[in-house]
C-alpha cells in the first residue's frame, strides 16, 4: 500500500437519537469528536420498518391540500 494516501482514521463517540453512546473509529472529524446522529438504526425506516412522516415547515400539509382532489372523479 502507498505511504500518506490514507486519510487518517481515529476514535470518535457517536451519539444516537436516543442518547445513547457508540465508541468507533471514523475519518470524520478529529481523534476524540462526537458526533451527533439525526438518524440511525434506531429511528429510521429502513432498519425499524415504520414509516412515519415528519411534516417539516408545513411541507406534507401543503401538498395534502393541493392534492387532496387528484385523481377522484365526482358525477
Amino acid at each position: 500500500m502507498k505511504q500518506g494516501i490514507h486519510p487518517d482514521y481515529h476514535n470518535v463517540t457517536l451519539v444516537l437519537t436516543d442518547g445513547s453512546e457508540i465508541k468507533t473509529r471514523s475519518t470524520k472529524g478529529k481523534e476524540g469528536d462526537v458526533i451527533r446522529l439525526d438518524i440511525d438504526p434506531l429511528a429510521h425506516p429502513a432498519w425499524t420498518g415504520i414509516h412515519r412522516l415528519i411534516d417539516t415547515g408545513g411541507q406534507l400539509a401543503k401538498f395534502n391540500k393541493r392534492f387532496a382532489g387528484f385523481g377522484t372523479k365526482k358525477s
